[in-house]
């Protein structure tokens, strides 16, 4: 039996991040998280290094709703490898890497001013 990954469905504020998971819309989640317009997602990244094409498929996919996606590297600011970056530049879709934190207030502003944005968050301890 296949299990779907675990969603939330639609968007919301990161409320709180940290001890290897993140807490938003009162509820909580272990691991990384893709925030995306059609929802919150867990994601399978680690670590920085982990962060692909692949990995950002479903970012992709969103991506006439987007004008920017953050990248919330974990505990340092990491940028995303040269085809990553690339990709999206040719799709008109602006990245951004930051820490972790920095990525989860970020996405919260912009969230509250209805902005295009997507949020990929590695988990920090």
């Amino acid at each position: 039996m296949s299990v779907p990954p675990a969603c939330y469905p639609g968007r919301a504020a990161i409320e709180a991040y940290g001890n290897g998971g993140f807490r938003f819309a009162g509820m909580s989640h272990r691991g990384s998280i893709l925030c995306l317009p059609s929802g919150i997602y867990a994601w399978p990244p680690l670590r920085a290094e982990d962060i692909s094409l692949a990995t950002l498929a479903p970012a992709l996919t969103e991506r006439d709703g987007l004008d920017l996606l953050l990248i919330g590297s974990g505990g340092v600011a990491v940028a995303p490898a040269w085809d990553v970056r690339q990709r999206f530049a040719d799709l008109g879709v602006a990245l951004e890497s930051m820490d972790t934190g920095a990525a989860c207030r970020t996405y919260n502003v912009l969230l509250a001013e209805a902005r295009p944005v997507a949020a990929a968050l590695i988990a920090v301890n």
